[in-house]
């Protein structure tokens, strides 16, 4: 149930702010596009739209919510400067914004956010705080240093100026994609997808809004099915940019009432849905931002024949991330595989072997030879190799045959 607190700064947020919001952004940020996927459609049964918030100026939509923020403080709030907590995102949107706006800008990070999200931020000009293992923790201390400097604090999301900003994502959806059915967001601590909600009810109730969270950090989907405010214990997700413990109080109460259905995907469907991205659209998609794709390849989120847009909402991805998750994709997809064998520690044997998985047609990646393991039987070796192929009957086809020969093997 709302509080008094709730209901006032409810009251702040309408859907004219979002329209207000949209004229001062206006010019600021990149109105991105909303994008046809054959492929995607083909592959869920709707028809999928992307809309690429992850194209945009700082890398998500997080920049539209801060600069809408930042435009309407007053002047002695411009010259006590700002400061914010963020695992990424919102924390390049602040420092974006403070630095078009020409104030200081301090921003609280976590310790483990990605490497390339905290050099961007310092790019801006922001001065980075490190501190804590999540964004929770980061939140406190920033809290902490806002009342010994007296700094504006810049919420994430549970704020009436940052969801309007936030908001306009949907506003653009609707003026580029007609007739549309639903449009598909991911959730973290909801800012995005108050916004969105509020903004493509108002305009267009019959459109489904539907909301995608990590079911590693569950929060708002756990308070939406409960019907009333939740926190998480855990916040533990490979999209970092929605790893939140605790929702916001008027996001929650927006996404109550606006969102139509709210869902989780694990991170192994996360995974391949930035894995796709990447190889069938040749984009790049952090986690939170592949979230509402991986619930339409799932069948969480299913609208057969519907006109779907779907919020790529950052594209701020790790690069040692994209490489771990290619090629796990790659071995989980049959295009590569290790595979263990044993053979007779004699001379040529060695390339007996490797002449068989020729003859297969895989391409040798990798391969370690070793005959003093301890546990390598005397009079053997042990042999591991890494292989490119095309699909897993190629990899059972290349087990089989060597199998046939006689080499006892194995995958691993």
């Amino acid at each position: 149930m709302e509080n008094n607190g709730d209901r006032e700064k409810d009251s702040l947020l309408s859907f004219d702010r979002v329209v207000d919001a949209a004229s001062v952004l206006a010019g600021v940020v990149h109105r991105t596009p909303v994008d046809y996927s054959r492929t995607f459609s083909q592959l869920t049964g709707s028809h999928v739209y992307f809309k690429a918030e992850n194209m945009q100026k700082t890398g998500s939509f997080k920049i539209r919510g801060a600069y809408y923020k930042i435009h309407r403080l007053d002047a002695a709030q411009r010259a006590r400067g700002v400061i914010t907590a963020s695992a990424g995102n919102h924390a390049q949107g602040v420092a974006c914004a403070a630095a078009k706006a020409g104030i200081a800008a301090t921003v609280v990070m976590p310790a483990t956010a990605p490497l390339a999200k905290v050099e961007a931020t310092r790019g801006y000009g922001a001065q980075v705080v490190l501190a804590g293992q999540g964004y929770d923790e980061a939140y406190s201390r920033a809290k902490e240093i806002q009342a010994a400097t007296g700094a504006t604090f810049i919420h994430g999301f549970d704020d009436p100026d940052v969801i309007a900003g936030q908001g306009t994502v949907g506003l653009e959806i609707l003026e580029q994609l007609e007739h549309a059915d639903a449009v598909v967001v991911p959730v973290g601590g909801g800012g995005l997808a108050a916004g969105v909600a509020l903004a493509v009810k108002h305009r267009c109730p019959s459109v489904k809004v539907i909301g995608v969270q990590s079911a590693g950090a569950p929060a708002m989907y756990t308070s939406y099915r409960l019907g009333r405010w939740q926190e998480s214990e855990r916040a533990c997700t490979l999209a970092d940019g929605i790893a939140v413990k605790r929702p916001g109080r008027l996001t929650f109460s927006l996404v109550s009432r606006y969102v139509d259905d709210v869902v989780t995907v694990d991170d192994e469907e996360i995974a391949r849905a930035i894995t796709m991205l990447l190889e069938r659209s040749k984009m790049v998609v952090e986690g939170a931002g592949a979230a509402g794709l991986a619930a339409l390849l799932q069948g969480r989120v299913a609208l057969p024949g519907r006109r779907v847009a779907v919020v790529l909402s950052g594209g701020n991805i790790d690069i040692n991330t994209v490489s771990i998750l290619i090629e796990r994709g790659l071995l989980r997809s049959g295009r590569r595989v290790y595979l263990r064998a044993l053979l007779d520690d004699r001379p040529g044997a060695l390339q007996t072997l490797l002449a068989s998985v020729a003859e297969m047609r895989a391409n040798i990646i990798n391969i370690s030879h070793d005959r003093v393991d301890p546990c390598v039987p005397l009079q053997k070796a042990e042999v591991k190799l890494l292989l490119e192929t095309r699909n897993p009957e190629h990899v059972n086809g290349i087990i089989s045959l060597l199998r046939e020969k006689g080499y006892k093997v194995e995958k691993g």
